[in-house]
């Protein structure tokens, strides 16, 4: 039996390189939300060059747009093409999604960056740029693990079905539109930024406004109106009550080490027009934390039971409720087994290129993972190279060597999940 570990680690050493300058010059394409056209072509005219079935089109139609799952800030997405390429089985083995998305979030002000956010520099073994660590450097993973096997002449019985999408900053929209396409399989890795832990369960989150309602008045006689500023302090005492009442029950040993496992965030406060006025309105925006096997709609009740009980802190509230409203983005909470067979596979996998026991936690953000589980049953593990804390930071930045230890796993897990078919590949 051929020592497929040793051939895999040669021949991704032999192709690092033309791997890395692969990875600049994705990371020099700027793909953000409706600029991602030209990343993702070429990487659909790779996926041609490799022999894989390619899918490229741009999503669109009423059963997306209208579907429960579809959250995006826009209805069209000209300028954003999903990409799927299939390396088809042999037949009578596992078939296996690796997914990862292509679009990225802006740059931010530049002139807190070290160098341009899309330089691509590399520098003592990193590789800098916006999208390097989320999630450019784990898709390049991914390729790697079926060019690398193709290069040795593997043949695989299950089909691996590379998917490249848009939209999962916004929601999953790209992902969604896949699973509505017809790609489904027995499991499916995302190579998001996890610090190269191994996530079977992903957090989910949804974003909410808060409507806080005050009485105006001159800011000379205050007392004679009710401040909505003043008001909306009470909502979110409220708001921090329900946090810790959901982190309390929550029991997980997978959640152990997060101080907030599922938080609740309030990240926009805006109100009042004068600085002369009481003012009477505030509005209060934020993210609510989903647990893995909790539904959004139980979760979504928990708030407003909260707020309904706002009235028993001030009558104020039984006379002016707070309005709640669920809008913008949302991602599904996923849950994989911990005795899945494609999580042994991973674990030892990890264990023998690393030579150290994965580490096995819960995410504590959302991913695409969600979506694939809970809709294309296609249970959905996170695991990928990146360091989750500088992720959507400034000078962002992956590590090369994790890049490649990523992909030398998946190469192996996927020998092992997909099964070798006899004969050489085609």
């Amino acid at each position: 039996m051929a020592n497929w570990q040793a051939l895999i680690r040669e021949q991704l050493e032999k192709d690092r390189e033309a791997s890395v300058k692969l990875l600049q010059e994705w990371v020099q394409s700027p793909s953000v939300q409706g600029a991602e056209e030209f990343i993702q072509k070429s990487i659909a005219e790779l996926l041609a060059k490799m022999g894989l079935d390619v899918d490229l089109w741009v999503m669109a139609g009423e059963e997306l747009v209208s579907h429960p799952y579809f959250v995006s800030p826009r209805q069209t997405f000209e300028g954003s093409p999903n990409v799927v390429g299939v390396w088809k089985g042999a037949g009578d083995g596992r078939s296996l999604i690796l997914n990862g998305h292509v679009d990225v979030v802006p740059a931010g002000d530049y002139a807190q960056w070290s160098d341009d956010p899309f330089s691509g520099k590399v520098a003592d073994g990193k590789l800098y740029g916006r999208g390097a660590t989320d999630m450019k450097g784990g898709n390049l993973s991914s390729l790697l693990a079926i060019s690398v096997l193709q290069k040795l002449g593997v043949r695989l019985k299950g089909d691996v079905i590379y998917q490249s999408v848009v939209e999962e900053e916004s929601g999953g929209a790209g992902t969604l539109a896949t699973i509505l396409r017809g790609y489904k399989a027995d499991a499916a890795l995302i190579p998001e930024p996890t610090n190269m832990k191994i996530f079977p369960k992903q957090q989910g989150s949804m974003w909410f406004r808060l409507t806080v309602k005050g009485r105006s008045a001159h800011g000379g006689t205050r007392y004679e109106g009710v401040s909505a500023i003043e008001k909306s302090m009470l909502v979110v005492q409220a708001i921090g009550r329900l946090e810790k009442e959901r982190n309390d029950r929550l029991d997980d040993p997978l959640y152990a080490k997060l101080p907030i496992p599922i938080p609740i965030n309030i990240g926009v406060i805006e109100g009042g027009k004068w600085p002369s006025s009481v003012a009477d309105l505030v509005k209060l925006e934020g993210r609510m934390g989903v647990a893995p096997g909790e539904q959004m709609d139980e979760a979504k009740a928990e708030m407003e039971t909260a707020l309904q009980r706002l009235a028993e802190v001030d009558p104020w509230f039984a006379e002016q409720p707070v309005e709640l409203e669920w809008y913008g983005a949302r991602w599904v909470p996923g849950d994989v087994a911990q005795d899945h067979p494609l999580m042994e596979i991973l674990q030892d996998k990890f264990a023998a290129v690393t030579g150290e026991r994965a580490i096995v936690e819960a995410s504590p953000w959302g991913t695409d993972g969600g979506l694939l589980t809970a809709l294309a049953d296609t249970p959905a593990i996170v695991v990928g190279p990146g360091v989750t804390q500088v992720a959507h930071y400034r000078d962002e930045y992956i590590v090369l060597d994790d890049v490649f230890r990523c992909a030398e796993i998946f190469a192996l897990t996927m020998l092992d999940w997909c099964g070798v078919a006899e004969g050489p590949a085609k």
